[in-house]
């Protein structure tokens, strides 16, 4: 249990780069636009560029290694991350900045979907969604910590530098990994393309897909605008914003931990649960920006509440794929949190420009992860409806 334990923090090694790296460039694109002089619009196209070779390489390059060996892959994984980050902090050109951005992104879904199904199979049968709430730990820290650090890092010694720290975490995710993750964790045995996109096409796995990628939109579509709903609704200083948004991040890490551990106990009553509660609290928050103390707390609600979602939704999909369907299946459902992060902010976007403005944006958003609870529980309802028996003469 002790070699399952350390394996399982070698995973959440990987994922704390990971997640640096996708979210740092947030906090450097002024800084990049100065360098590579472009305007920061245009840098902005570096995390749109990012989250779509997420959305297409987790797919692809799942469905391309379906015959490596688990351990093998994610080593390849880490090792094409860390080249990725050698190639941003290297990159002469904005356009081969995006490029080397494009590349890190392909190790990403594959990573967190391959990484899903090595830690359940590291763990008894009635932790697996705690497993997988462990690795996504290095996520969330990743925004706790690794993301203001990289940040500040960057602000004072060049947002290369940033890129050159990322780097160190990928080769030691690397070390870890070789050292601590079993050769045969998660072998499914004999792989067939067919069989993957098979268990990919079962109607539970797809409105499973379906419910991740509200459920994330709805998320995506507050957060992306924090920064302006706290100073214009709620009052706050700029400088007040970072300080906030680490209470957002203490909500991640506590809200990802107990979703696991719910999932083990119940997993069909946990993703109706944290939808209906990631819900509630966007609601809550509508109310809570119009006071100072309130929203802080709604924040650190919403953290808990969307990061709840995550452990039971992946182990949702990876129970209804079933065998060695579900590393293509784990993946496409990091792709999906990935397109209800792109979806979320564009449909965010809409309601501030077109639709009811910004004060209305925590009420809107409610409506996608009521939509995905909608789904999941036709889901759940269609698979108890008994099978029509077929009579025979």
């Amino acid at each position: 249990m002790k070699t399952s334990r350390w394996a399982l923090y070698a995973l959440t090694v990987g994922a704390f780069g990971i997640g640096v790296t996708e979210f740092v460039i947030m906090g450097l694109l002024l800084d990049v636009g100065r360098d590579l002089g472009v305007s920061v619009a245009t840098s902005g196209l570096l995390i749109s560029g990012y989250a779509l070779g997420v959305v297409v390489g987790a797919p692809v390059l799942t469905a391309l290694t379906q015959r490596w060996p688990r351990k093998a892959l994610l080593m390849t994984l880490m090792g094409i991350f860390t080249l990725g980050n050698l190639g941003c902090a290297l990159a002469p050109t904005y356009e081969l900045l995006m490029a080397a951005r494009v590349l890190t992104a392909l190790a990403h879904g594959t990573f967190f979907g391959v990484g899903s199904v090595v830690a359940t199979s590291l763990v008894p049968q009635d932790q697996r969604a705690s497993a997988i709430a462990v690795m996504f730990t290095g996520l969330t820290v990743a925004n706790v910590l690794g993301v203001p650090f990289g940040t500040w890092l960057g602000q004072h010694a060049g947002w290369r530098a940033t890129f050159w720290a990322v780097s160190a975490v990928g080769v030691l995710a690397l070390a870890v990994l070789a050292a601590f993750v079993p050769a045969r964790a998660g072998a499914t045995g004999p792989a067939s393309l067919r069989a993957d996109l098979d268990a990919l096409m079962r109607r539970p796995v797809l409105l499973g897909f379906a419910t991740t990628v509200l459920g994330f939109a709805g998320l995506f579509a507050l957060f992306t605008y924090i920064a302006p709903l706290l100073t214009r609704i709620s009052g706050f200083g700029d400088a007040a914003v970072s300080p906030i948004l680490l209470v957002f991040g203490a909500g991640l890490v506590a809200g990802n931990l107990a979703g696991g551990k719910l999932a083990d106990r119940h997993l069909p009553a946990t993703v109706l649960g944290s939808l209906a509660l990631l819900a509630g609290v966007l609601v809550l928050t509508g109310w809570a920006l119009h006071s100072r103390a309130a929203a802080v707390v709604a924040v650190g609600l919403l953290g808990a509440a969307s990061f709840a979602t995550v452990a039971p939704l992946q182990m949702w999909v990876l129970e209804k794929a079933q065998g060695a369907g579900q590393s293509l299946a784990s993946s496409f459902n990091i792709a999906a949190f990935n397109l209800g992060n792109a979806l979320g902010a564009w449909l965010g976007g809409v309601v501030i420009a077109e639709g009811p403005g910004l004060a209305s944006l925590a009420w809107v958003s409610a409506l996608l992860p009521l939509g995905g609870l909608a789904i999941a529980a036709f889901a759940m309802l269609m698979e108890r409806r008994p099978r029509p028996n077929v009579a025979t003469a």
